[in-house]
């Protein structure tokens, strides 16, 4: 059995339109040849690991449809494994190489460069992209309420020297904004954070948020779930409902690439 069957059956939901499934069995496999070629040695000697939040899940179909009768475990596995076996051998290039195929679960509307989320000089083929329809997948929809007290220690943890005064009306203000629309630097007290730093220190779904005051606690307002870079899986879904092939909804995602084969 192919390994992309358990990525993609991991990594998807299976309900999800056939095209979006296609897309992601080819990033999957894409990811799996770029990380073979470029082996930093993080696993010992294998070459990439089954954790989604370090590489890409892995799941079988008994544990992935467990709680699914028999009919219904055998109609989504087969739409899993015909996914990828009519996109056999293809994989997405960017000047004859196989590119970093970051995926993600939804964007908020729009994608993310790779600068803006891990700093460095990026990827030219991981470009910020807008999406129509994602709006319509309102459960990745989030929301974070804490007390001041919460919100103060939490900072704390990280920055020792954080100080706030809430009764100013600036005491938290988000200064600028990312191409994709998520925060990118926000004023918080005495602190200038990044989006990405205030995401990982209240686990946010995403850096794509806007922040109340009450009077007595801090509310967060979240749009989008995962990082933002490459793929969209409900971008991917909502472009194949708009009649997209899945060659079509990669090159949406990705920039410059050409669909090849192994």
């Amino acid at each position: 059995m192919s390994i992309y069957i358990g990525v993609v059956s991991s990594e998807m939901p299976a309900n999800f339109e056939m095209e979006a499934l296609k897309a992601q069995a080819v990033v999957a496999r894409t990811y799996t040849i770029y990380k073979i070629k470029n082996n930093k040695k993080k696993h010992g000697t294998a070459d990439i690991c089954d954790d989604s939040g370090c590489c890409q899940a892995w799941i079988s179909k008994e544990d992935r449809f467990a709680k699914w009768d028999k009919s219904k475990q055998d109609e989504y596995w087969n739409k899993i494994v015909k996914s990828v076996n009519e996109t056999q051998g293809k994989m997405i290039t960017y000047d004859g190489e196989p590119i970093n195929a970051f995926f993600h679960s939804n964007s908020g509307g729009s994608t993310e460069a790779p600068i803006n989320v891990w700093g460095g000089s990026g990827y030219p083929y991981l470009q910020s992209v807008q999406t129509a329809g994602e709006d319509a997948y309102s459960q990745y929809a989030s929301e974070l309420t804490v007390t001041k007290k919460q919100f103060e220690e939490t900072i704390k943890k990280e920055h020792s020297d954080f100080k706030i005064d809430f009764t100013k009306n600036d005491c938290i203000k988000i200064t600028e904004y990312t191409e994709g629309n998520r925060v990118k630097t926000i004023k918080i007290g005495n602190l200038n954070l990044s989006g990405v730093e205030v995401r990982n220190l209240f686990s946010l779904r995403s850096a794509n948020f806007e922040v109340t005051i009450t009077k007595d606690e801090i509310k967060f307002e979240v749009k989008g779930y995962g990082h933002g870079v490459g793929m969209s899986q409900t971008g991917a879904d909502s472009l194949a409902k708009q009649g997209k092939n899945y060659e079509e909804i990669i090159h949406h995602f990705y920039t410059g690439v050409e669909i090849a084969n192994i």
